[in-house]
């Protein structure tokens, strides 16, 4: 199964794509989209475009957003917001199901606490795909979805592996 994580951002929109096979996961490529300065349409075309790209090139067979909070900025939880709908958007144009989770949830899965700093999600990561070359911040939480993904993708399979046993 091939993940393809986002970190959504209107600035700079982290992606990371990971390959599972059973309990494995490899690391496959990562990135960062950065918008085209400009009015906030043509930044989210330049952000359409450049993820596009990403699941043309790299194929994934599902994808996962996290979520955003709500910070004291309304205009720019907003603009955030719109940047998320891209992040939603692409993958789903691809024909993918597409996850969502919670920051905290995330960070519980990655490194083990739902309060993690960047450095720490960032070294787990690393952990996780040793050898991996991080494009930055916005890629190591990317490649950090696609992580929790696999891991909450796997544990349904296994439940739903679990009823299926029981019910005969």
């Amino acid at each position: 199964m091939r993940v393809l994580g986002i970190d959504p951002g209107l600035r700079n929109m982290g992606w990371g794509v990971i390959d599972v096979s059973g309990v494995r996961l490899s690391h496959v490529a990562n990135g960062i989209c950065h918008s085209e300065p400009g009015d906030l349409a043509g930044r989210l075309l330049s952000l359409h475009r450049q993820l596009t790209d990403v699941v043309a090139r790299f194929r994934p067979g599902t994808a996962a957003v996290e979520h955003t909070f709500v910070n004291k900025d309304g205009v720019a939880t907003l603009k955030l917001g719109q940047a998320r709908g891209i992040a939603l958007l692409v993958p789903a144009q691809a024909g993918l199901e597409v996850g969502e989770y919670a920051p905290n949830a995330v960070k519980k899965t990655v490194v083990g606490v739902g309060h993690a700093a960047k450095a720490q999600i960032e070294h787990m990561v690393r952990l996780h795909l040793p050898g991996v070359e991080i494009a930055g911040p916005d890629a190591a939480d990317a490649l950090a979805v696609a992580i929790c993904h696999a891991h909450h993708v796997q544990s349904a399979g296994r439940l739903q592996a679990a009823l299926a046993r029981a019910a005969r």
